[in-house]
């Protein structure tokens, strides 16, 4: 009887509010053979592994006193959300990781599967599931040390949901990386008149621009969910020479890392008094010297 109601439940729950949008469902289902065509729609984020990948790997390695060398993530779980063909999360894995990767097509998912079977190594590092983020909640609660959502919350239907699922799945001082799109007047000439109607890197109608998140916002949602924004950083994708670098500013393109706070994580509201006071007193006591 009981799991009968929650079966209920979770349908209800599943139709009725989730962060996959179904519109961008529609979009992506058309390219899903596309994935590892290197020269094809999806060549940007196959050249963005190159600074993606040595971001996230060496975020970690810093934060961490383990090294394997020739396998730096041996140990470490990884979801990537929103996988794609696994684009991601075949670089992670050859890293040594442990990579399950989310996609809510299936396409994309038969696709994934099918390019990691040439290779036995990966084959047992990355397993595949056609799945929503808040499908593998119940199951995979503080599951994983890092997730990655490399382009994806500009395309999710609720943001703030997507974000409390993450938090869910994450251990307590977990990794969450973000790579997406600000919301500016220049990503809008930039990322859709640009790279969509001009230069067509990306497919017509891959961005809507009233989807894109600011930096800003990103981190306020990420703060309120229990998370610690640790880096921004901000990226240039360069249509000439097709590869992408870093920069200050975060205009267009940027990257995120958060750290989701430990059990004993959060502040009460008297530690955080008693950390103001020291701080005001250790500042008179600068002036005073």
């Amino acid at each position: 009887q009981l799991s009968l109601f929650r079966l209920t439940m979770k349908r209800l729950f599943s139709t009725s509010h989730s962060s996959v949008d179904s519109k961008e469902m529609k979009k992506f289902q058309l390219l899903a053979h596309k994935w590892w065509d290197e020269e094809g729609e999806y060549s940007a984020l196959h050249s963005m592994n190159d600074i993606r990948v040595p971001f996230i790997r060496d975020t970690l390695l810093n934060m961490s006193s383990n090294y394997h060398l020739g396998n730096p993530l041996s140990g470490v779980k990884i979801l990537d959300v929103g996988c794609g063909g696994g684009l991601l999360s075949e670089p992670l894995g050859r890293l040594g990781a442990s990579v399950t990767g989310i996609d809510p097509l299936e396409d994309n998912i038969r696709t994934a599967d099918q390019h990691k079977s040439f290779d036995p190594v990966l084959a047992k590092r990355i397993q595949y599931r056609s799945s929503s983020l808040e499908e593998i909640v119940e199951e995979c609660m503080e599951t994983f040390d890092v997730i990655v959502a490399s382009e994806v919350v500009e395309h999710v239907a609720d943001l703030e949901m997507f974000i409390k699922c993450c938090s869910q799945v994450l251990k307590p001082e977990g990794s969450l990386f973000i790579t997406t799109i600000n919301k500016t007047q220049l990503s809008y000439v930039l990322g859709i008149v640009v790279a969509e109607k001009i230069l067509g890197i990306v497919p017509e109608g891959t961005h809507e621009w009233e989807k894109f998140v600011p930096p800003e916002e990103l981190q306020r949602l990420l703060e309120s969910n229990g998370f610690s924004v640790k880096t921004v950083n901000g990226m240039l994708y360069n249509p000439l020479s097709g590869s992408w670098s870093w920069m200050e500013s975060t205009s267009v393109n940027y990257a995120m890392h958060a750290v989701k706070s430990g059990a004993q994580g959060q502040l009460s509201p008297t530690d955080t008094l008693s950390e103001m006071e020291r701080e005001q007193s250790s500042a008179a006591a600068g002036t005073a010297m």
